[in-house]
């Protein structure tokens, strides 16, 4: 999925303005500015929108989960530097400090669903035998069963 529609979903799911998106920025130490992040949520035909990177968007899930879980003792998290998928889910389940029994109910909420087996598969390393790669449709139905749950 494009990284601007993953921020413009969770941004409407947890009503964040862009000021605590550039707060969430701040808690793990990186400086965004409000007309940066205003860029990276208009429209993709909107001749002020500006495409927003692997590398910012994994910070902002990194403070995304600092915002909602707290900050833990020790070194920043590093922001990878390039995104995929599962790795967007892996994040967004440990900010939402789901099991996969959550996963499972907010998918099967968004009319998707899925295995114990192909779940745990989704979060494998990539390169073992059972890694699985995360398709835009689980994507996009887990972030739209995280609107259901919690913007109705």
């Amino acid at each position: 999925m494009i990284n601007n529609d993953i921020l413009r979903r969770l941004r409407y799911t947890f009503d964040l303005a862009d000021t605590k998106i550039v707060s969430m920025f701040a808690l793990v130490d990186v400086e965004v500015d409000a007309a940066e992040v205003t860029a990276w949520l208009k429209k993709d035909d909107d001749p002020w929108f500006k495409s927003c990177s692997d590398v910012k968007m994994a910070t902002f899930l990194n403070g995304f989960i600092v915002a909602r879980r707290g900050k833990k003792e020790g070194p920043t998290p590093v922001a990878e530097k390039q995104l995929d998928n599962n790795i967007v889910l892996r994040k967004l389940k440990i900010a939402m400090d789901f099991k996969s029994d959550d996963i499972q109910a907010v998918l099967q909420s968004a009319g998707l669903t899925i295995s114990d087996h192909e779940l745990s598969a989704l979060f494998r390393k990539k390169g073992h035998k059972h890694y699985r790669e995360c398709k835009d449709q689980i994507l996009r139905n887990f972030l739209e069963g995280l609107r259901l749950k919690y913007r109705p």
